[in-house]
């Protein structure tokens, strides 16, 4: 395996199999698992164990009490060795730990548990906020072509797309025809320089805001992308 979003969908069959809502690139998480009023589960991906890795799952503990790391299965003369150490650390420390096969299969060494840092409730919330936010799974456990697709820009561009077929419309129609209730503001902060102003609450798209629509138009595919 070559890159982190390989290791994406396999993973993402396994949660659903478990009866999860998966998505990919949920605020810092790399993959962020949800069953109901469940704890969420959360998985950082990484192509190969490293110290930087079990930071990262570390940070993720202050969200949630189920944090797995996932990597490729370890081949090669060590590879007994580097899982059992792992295991052993994981268990230590209270991580879980996934590998992945080249076939696909994931196998889960050990779960999470043991002692854990105290939780930070208002980044757990902002966390599951972000996961509600984003409309389907546009990020595949990993970033797109032009960077990570939030919430925020999702919003923006549901406006760019209705803008881009009506014309220059009212913040408040936009807000009504989008569902976007934040619409008004999204364009008049204009983060990605897709609006402007041209009168009194009323706004229409940019070159840029064309050009940002063929970028990432794609993201507001409601449809989550197969995993077979």
């Amino acid at each position: 395996m070559r890159r982190e979003s390989e290791l994406y969908a396999p993973l993402k069959r396994y949660l659903e199999g478990q009866g999860y809502e998966v998505k990919g690139e949920v605020g810092a998480a790399d993959i962020v698992a949800r069953r109901g009023d469940e704890e969420p589960v959360i998985v950082e991906l990484k192509l190969r164990i490293t110290l930087s890795l079990y930071h990262q799952a570390a940070a993720r503990m202050t969200l949630s009490d189920l944090v797995y790391i996932a990597v490729p299965r370890p081949g090669g003369a060590s590879a007994r060795r580097v899982m059992k150490d792992n295991k052993a650390l994981c268990r230590r420390i209270g991580l879980g730990f996934i590998t992945v096969r080249e076939d696909g299969l994931v196998e889960v060494h050990c779960d999470p548990g043991g002692a854990a840092p105290r939780r930070n409730g208002k980044k757990r919330d902002r966390l599951l906020r972000e996961f509600e936010r984003l409309r389907g799974d546009p990020n595949d456990g990993g970033a797109t072509r032009y960077g990570i697709v939030t919430g925020y820009r999702q919003d923006a561009l549901a406006c760019a797309t209705y803008l881009a077929s009506v014309g220059a419309e009212k913040g408040s129609i936009v807000a009504k025809a989008t569902g976007v209730a934040k619409a008004t503001e999204i364009m008049r902060r204009n983060a990605y320089g897709w609006f402007e102003k041209v009168e009194t609450g009323v706004y229409a798209l940019t070159e840029t805001g064309r050009k940002g629509l063929a970028d990432w138009g794609h993201s507001l595919e409601t449809p989550e992308r197969e995993t077979g």
